[in-house]
C-alpha cells in the first residue's frame, strides 16, 4: 500500500464528516429556525428530532472523523443521510432541492463504502486493532 492509498481514507473521513461538524454546530446556534424547519415538513416532535439530529450530525461526525466504529457508524451515518434526503429534499421539481437531494445520495454512497471497506490505516479502529484487514507495505 503506498502512502497516498494509505492516508486517502482518513482524508476522504475529514472531508464527509466537515459538513455532519459543521451542519450540527450551525443547528446549535439557531435551534429555533432548525425546529421550525423540521416542523414545517410534518415530522412529528420537532424539539426531539432536533437534539437528535444534533446528536447525530455532532457526535457520529466526530465518531466517523476519528474512524472509531466506522463501519457502523457509516451505516448508521448513511440511513441518517437518506432520511434527510427523503424528508427534507424531496422538492425534486425545485433544482435547489434536487441537488441537495443527490448530494445527500451520494454522501450516503460514501458513508457506504466507509461500511463496506473500514477506516483505513489512520484510524482509531486500525490503532485498536478493530480493522486490520490492510495489507502495508504490499
Amino acid at each position: 500500500m503506498s502512502k497516498l492509498e494509505a492516508a486517502t481514507p482518513a482524508l476522504a473521513r475529514v472531508l464527509i464528516a466537515a459538513i455532519f461538524i459543521l451542519s450540527g454546530l450551525s443547528k446549535l446556534a439557531a435551534p429555533a429556525g432548525t425546529i421550525g424547519y423540521i416542523a414545517s415538513v410534518g415530522l412529528p416532535l420537532p424539539e426531539v428530532a432536533y437534539i437528535g439530529a444534533v446528536a447525530v450530525e455532532i457526535i457520529g461526525g466526530l465518531i466517523f472523523l476519528v474512524g472509531y466504529q466506522t463501519r457502523l457508524v457509516s451505516l448508521a451515518l448513511a440511513a441518517f443521510t437518506l432520511a434527510t434526503a427523503v424528508f427534507f429534499h424531496n422538492q425534486l421539481a425545485d433544482q435547489n432541492q434536487f441537488i441537495h437531494f443527490m448530494k445527500n445520495i451520494s454522501i450516503a454512497g460514501g458513508f457506504l463504502y466507509a461500511a463496506t471497506f473500514g477506516g483505513g490505516l489512520y484510524s482509531v479502529d486500525h490503532l485498536i486493532g478493530r480493522d486490520r484487514k490492510i495489507a502495508v507495505g504490499a
